[in-house]
C-alpha cells in the first residue's frame, strides 16, 4: 500500500451520549500517524460536524430546518478540526482542512486545482482531513440521493445527469465523497470505519448473524443485505455498499469494518481479514 483513504463515521467519532469519543479518536490518530510514518500517504475523510455542533450549542437531537442543521455543520467543524489538529500535533503530524462540494468535481478548473492541492499536501508529508462543506452545500443535507454514473473503463464519474428536473448528485454522504477521492487521486485503498463490524449475512440483530469475510461483486443480493441509517450520521450499510461499488468499479479494495476495533488500521493494512473486504478481479490486474 502506497496511499489509503480513511473515512471515520459519525459514529465512530462521538459516543451514545453526544460527547466525543476521545480515546477512539486519538487511537486512530496514531495508527494513521502509524501508517504515516511508514511512508504511506492517507486521507481522512471526517464525519462529524453537524453531531458536534449539535453537542456544543447543547441540543438534545439534531435540528430539521435545512438552515439550523448548516448553522450546526459550522459550529462543529471547527471544534472537528480543533480536534484533530492537537491529536496529530501531539506525534509531530501535520493537517490541512480540505472542505468539497460536488462542483469541486464537476468543473474541470476546480478539480484540476482540488487534485493538485491535495497531491502537493501529500508530497509535503501532510495528512488532509476531509468533509462535505455542509455550511454552504445544501444539496447534501436537503436532497434525495440519485446515482451518479461511472465509466467503467477509468474508474471516474462523469458527471451529473439530469433527473425529474433536478440535477443527480455524485455523492450526499462521506461514503461517496471518500470513494471519489479514492478513484480521483489514485489510492490503493478504501477504508470506512463505523459502529459495525462489516456486511452480515442476515439482519445483525438476527440470532446467528455472521459478518460476510468478503465479496467479489456488488450485486442485488449484496445491496439487499443493507438494512437502514444508523442514527447521527447520514450515511449507513446501503451507502456503504454503493460507495465500494465505485471503488470496484475503478479496481480498488475497499474495507468497511468497525473502528472500535483494536489496531483495526493497522491489521487491515497488513492484509488481515478485519471486517469486510470488498476486491474486484480487477484489483489484481491493477497491481
Amino acid at each position: 500500500m502506497r496511499r489509503i483513504v480513511v473515512k471515520l463515521g459519525t459514529n465512530v467519532i462521538m459516543r451514545s451520549d453526544g460527547k466525543v469519543a476521545l480515546g477512539l479518536l486519538c487511537g486512530l490518530v496514531e495508527q494513521v500517524a502509524a501508517l504515516r510514518s511508514r511512508g504511506i500517504d492517507v486521507l481522512v475523510v471526517s464525519s462529524g460536524a453537524i453531531a458536534l455542533g449539535v453537542a456544543r450549542l447543547g441540543l438534545t437531537e439534531r435540528p430539521k430546518p435545512l438552515e439550523q442543521m448548516q448553522a450546526c455543520a459550522a459550529i462543529g467543524q471547527s471544534r472537528l478540526m480543533a480536534l484533530y489538529d492537537d491529536a496529530f500535533d501531539r506525534l509531530g503530524c501535520r493537517i490541512a482542512q480540505v472542505l468539497l462540494t460536488e462542483d469541486d468535481f464537476l468543473d474541470p478548473v476546480r478539480h484540476g486545482n482540488l487534485r493538485a492541492t491535495l497531491h502537493a499536501l501529500l508530497e509535503l508529508g501532510v495528512i488532509p482531513i476531509v468533509n462535505e462543506n455542509d455550511t454552504v452545500s445544501t444539496i447534501e443535507l436537503d436532497r434525495p440521493l440519485a446515482p451518479a454514473r461511472v465509466n467503467d473503463e477509468q474508474g471516474e464519474h462523469v458527471g451529473a445527469a439530469q433527473t425529474n428536473g433536478t440535477q443527480s448528485r455524485l455523492f450526499g454522504d462521506n461514503d461517496k465523497l471518500s470513494a471519489l477521492l479514492l478513484t480521483h487521486i489514485d489510492a490503493d485503498l478504501l477504508v470506512l470505519l463505523s459502529d459495525v463490524d462489516g456486511l452480515y449475512d442476515r439482519n445483525p440483530a438476527e440470532p446467528g448473524a455472521k459478518v460476510i469475510p468478503s465479496v467479489s461483486q456488488i450485486d442485488s443480493h449484496v445491496l439487499d443485505l443493507a438494512h437502514g441509517g444508523n442514527g447521527r450520521g447520514r450515511g449507513g450499510m446501503l451507502s456503504k455498499l454503493e460507495s465500494a461499488r465505485i471503488a470496484l468499479d475503478a479496481g480498488k479494495e475497499v474495507v468497511i469494518a468497525n473502528g472500535r476495533t483494536p489496531s483495526v488500521l493497522e491489521r487491515i493494512v497488513a492484509g488481515e481479514l478485519v471486517g469486510t473486504r470488498f476486491t474486484s478481479a480487477r484489483v489484481g490486474a491493477t497491481r
